[in-house]
């Protein structure tokens, strides 16, 4: 069980921590017999082991007179990714992590590496990074080794046992007596050549300097193998896989650290100075050092809770957008919203599904949500989504259920209101035209989304005037938050031969932004008379 009381983790006092795990300790030394349960508790809960008795230490936390070593308790997301490795390892499969700067994934990998070879016989777990220096260096607290054997020599003796440091923990290498099991280190091109191990950890793997040789000798050396790396472009192996489809990700975005806020983030912006940085290293943007960015990084920002900020409450229309998945192993999603407010995001797999259930799902999202009506992405696979809403609402009528209104969407369409100014005239000068500046409907929506988050920039960062009917609100409640925070800033802009905006919401060699998408398609400018007649509750 996590620790029964609640901890402030911008504000940390261990003095009840403390109190609770010596109550805790002392329960075991008078109940000896118990430990051998409490043991395979823990082999099969390292998160646990590692709340209840890990320590990690911080030299920053003298600055805030607090004590170097400390107990080492994970916030909601480590535990989350603890449990996301133990079934990577069960399925005996590949998975990529993608961080912010500074997440303690460091401590976090480190200390579930202990927890399993304490308790499991014979396990083998690797690291390996591009320097010798990353992984183990004496006396230095940077390298993950250092880590470890702080970790252990931290523990009560009743789960350390008979370890010693000088015995157990050689250079590159730690070892378990009681188990048998071991964490080795490795650096360089031939990281796990010729070896065999449970798990293994590559770290900072974009920045590796010759990762296919890496990728090589890896091949054959582990069935689990999580990738850990901050974020290089898009120009390494790292994120090609990371946006292939093939293998599993977990997101760690510093907003997901109970530690950090937006006034964090606006020191780390201001200490970096860099904006290519600081999209990269804090926000997760693969396309930082991208032309034509759509919609910056700082401006969904930005708009994380800016209803809250600028103590406005939403108004206005119920919608929900359904993106259908267009290939097997795509994903549908769909994003509702109350007036500027973006309230929620799902996604769920395609694969072995069809149009009908994907609608039908939909339709229960705007049961659940209360919902007037939803959009649908027309093109490609959708186009029979209209057929089959029509089907789900007769179905609907014999049980007294509510008609959904089901509004058709094509982003490879016209625009909307074509003859409707784009940019307004200047000097005498006439404006442009919608039809004149936009390629179709979908460079034109997401042109309408970014406007939008960059009135919402204006208006939270630079404290300029604002209609709140233009802005954007992301409730920061969202489970898939992280994600669609990297979705939104992906896509890219241009101009085509004759001049007008075509926008790119798959550069190369990355994926789909499913979220991204159902979000544009909710903001979509369609005055259309289905529009219309959806507020009405009518279905055509």
């Amino acid at each position: 069980m996590p620790i029964p009381f609640p901890f402030d983790f911008k504000n940390p006092d261990y003095t009840p921590v403390y109190e609770w795990r010596m109550e805790r300790l002392q329960r075991i030394r008078q109940r000896p017999e118990k430990l051998p349960a409490l043991r395979q508790f823990y082999r099969d809960n390292p998160a646990q082991f590692i709340i209840d008795w890990g320590m990690t230490t911080d030299p920053r936390n003298i600055d805030y007179g607090l004590p170097v070593t400390v107990p080492f308790l994970l916030f909601p997301k480590q535990e989350e990714w603890i449990q996301w490795i133990m079934e990577r390892r069960a399925w005996m499969e590949n998975g990529i992590t993608e961080k912010s700067r500074e997440m303690g994934l460091s401590w976090t990998s480190i200390g579930l590496a202990c927890a399993l070879c304490l308790f499991n016989r014979e396990m083998v777990i690797g690291f390996g990074s591009r320097k010798e220096e990353y992984v183990d260096s004496t006396g230095d607290p940077k390298a993950l080794f250092w880590k470890a054997r702080k970790f252990i020599e931290t523990l009560p003796v009743e789960f350390r046992g008979t370890w010693s440091d000088k015995k157990h923990a050689p250079y590159m290498r730690v070892e378990f007596p009681e188990t048998g099991a071991v964490i080795k280190g490795e650096a360089g091109d031939n990281i796990g050549r010729g070896d065999r191990t449970t798990l293994y950890f590559v770290d900072e793997y974009a920045f590796l300097l010759r990762p296919m040789l890496v990728d090589a000798a890896l091949s054959q050396t582990t069935r689990c193998r999580i990738d850990l790396s901050s974020v290089n472009g898009m120009n390494n192996p790292f994120a090609q896989k990371r946006h292939s489809g093939n293998v599993p990700v977990f997101t760690f975005h510093w907003s997901s650290d109970p530690r950090k806020d937006k006034a964090w983030y606006d020191k780390e912006v201001a200490k970096i100075d860099n904006p290519v940085i600081v999209a990269q290293e804090l926000d997760l943007n693969y396309q930082a050092s991208a032309e034509g960015v759509l919609i910056p990084s700082e401006w969904v920002q930005a708009a994380i809770d800016a209803h809250i900020v600028l103590g406005i409450e939403p108004t206005g229309q119920r919608l929900g957008a359904l993106d259908i998945a267009d290939e097997g192993k795509d994903k549908n999603a769909f994003a509702n919203r109350h007036g500027f407010l973006l309230e929620d995001v799902e996604e769920w797999s395609g694969e072995g599904s069809d149009i009908f259930s994907t609608v039908q799902k939909a339709f229960s999202f705007c049961d659940a949500k209360n919902l007037e009506s939803f959009r649908f992405d027309e093109d490609g696979l959708g186009a029979g989504a209209r057929g089959d809403a029509r089907v789900i609402n007769e179905q609907r009528k014999p049980q007294r259920l509510r008609q959904i209104m089901v509004t058709p969407f094509r982003g490879s369409g016209s625009v909307f209101d074509p003859d409707k100014e784009a940019v307004r005239g200047d000097g005498g000068q006439p404006g442009r035209l919608n039809k004149d500046f936009f390629a179709n409907a979908k460079a034109q929506s997401w042109w309408a989304l970014r406007t939008r988050f960059q009135k919402t920039y204006r208006a939270v960062v630079e404290k300029m005037p604002y209609n709140p009917d233009d802005i954007i609100s992301i409730s920061s409640r969202m489970t898939k938050k992280d994600k669609l925070i990297i979705e939104l800033s992906q896509p890219t802009y241009s101009i085509n031969g004759v001049g007008k905006i075509i926008v790119d919401k798959q550069p190369e060699g990355t994926k789909s932004p499913n979220l991204g998408d159902s979000v544009m398609m909710v903001y979509a400018p369609m005055n259309t008379a289905m529009d219309i007649w959806a507020l009405l509750g009518r279905n055509l």
